[in-house]
């Protein structure tokens, strides 16, 4: 399957899509893939989140904010759960389009040439296994690129796993790249507006306790991951924050690592979600999300409702656990 998929990426006038508000996982993962495999261009139809914009001007990474996307031979998805996360810029793509992914699959994908890994961290991890599986040497820009996918996709590793630690080491050694570079590469300070909303949305929060774990909720206009990571080190353990734009909704979620080793798993939550409230939700154990149409209030009230059965169901087994 990888060889397959490596192959069909050799075809020439490529684009390669990402999901909406792209982050650095997508954008490191698309870059390469337009690096190693050449006459590609990258697409975010929805934008980029502020480190992606951040890496793209440092690395010099040409991203497209409008594309026709008729106009080329072959079109590429990556890191990308379904294909509601393309909308409204790109409301369909063509029949034998290539998709690679790392979270749980959704089962939206039909007509594609789908590869997906759940188990991998970062779909940067994937397009480094495509890569090499094709005897291409991943140059240093394109290692960079996909270096900084896989530190911020993994939480500056709070999130990592050994297969991910193994190709971060791999690619740092083969390109001569220090670590710091890496880090030095994805960080930046936080603008005002940013802070201001992620004040709000601490100001805004609502939580709620089952034992030692606790659920926080909250609303803003902007900048819900660095809401998320706010209410985390205050203290929560799995946290949703929102937005509302007219109609639509959008709402991200994290989990610390230790609650996830609990049994939480995020994308497991809001995908259930999605399928009852016909929206569209997935991601990983620690972070997931779920966008649509419909009421902010409402959506994280079910969030941490159902967290909170997540929550008795690992007591009752832990209260259980003891007895015997």
């Amino acid at each position: 399957m990888m060889k397959e998929t490596a192959e069909l990426l050799r075809t020439e006038n490529k684009v390669i899509l990402v999901h909406s508000n792209a982050d650095m996982d997508a954008i490191g993962s698309a870059f390469a893939i337009s690096v190693c495999f050449p006459n590609g261009d990258v697409f975010a139809p929805g934008g980029v989140d502020r480190v992606a914009s951040l890496v793209a001007e440092k690395l010099g990474i040409s991203v497209l904010e409008e594309c026709d996307i008729s106009s080329y031979g072959t079109v590429v998805v990556v890191d990308t759960s379904s294909p509601e996360q393309l909308r409204p810029a790109v409301e369909s793509i063509p029949e034998g389009s290539i998709v690679i992914d790392h979270h749980k699959p959704t089962g939206k994908w039909e007509g594609v040439h789908f590869f997906c890994d759940d188990k991998r961290v970062s779909c940067c991890e994937i397009v480094k296994d495509i890569i090499e599986s094709a005897g291409i040497d991943i140059p240093r820009n394109a290692a960079m690129a996909l270096l900084g996918g896989m530190i911020t996709d993994s939480g500056h590793f709070q999130h990592a796993n050994p297969a991910l630690m193994r190709a971060f080491a791999d690619l740092l050694q083969k390109n001569d790249i220090h670590i710091d570079e890496i880090f030095g590469l994805t960080r930046s300070q936080m603008v005002m507006s940013e802070r201001i909303a992620v004040m709000k949305a601490v100001g805004r929060a609502k939580f709620d306790s089952v034992g030692d774990m606790i659920v926080a909720t909250s609303y803003g206009g902007s900048f819900e991951a660095s809401s998320c990571r706010a209410l985390i080190a205050a203290g929560a353990d799995v946290v949703f924050v929102g937005s509302q734009r007219d109609e639509e909704f959008r709402i991200s979620s994290r989990a610390t690592q230790e609650i996830v080793r609990r049994g939480i798993h995020l994308g497991n939550i809001v995908g259930g979600i999605s399928g009852e409230t016909d929206t569209d939700g997935g991601g990983h154990g620690g972070a997931a999300g779920i966008s649509g149409e419909g009421d902010i209030e409402a959506m994280l009230h079910i969030c941490m409702k159902r967290t909170m059965d997540e929550f008795r169901a690992i007591k009752k087994a832990q209260s259980d656990q003891d007895i015997i």
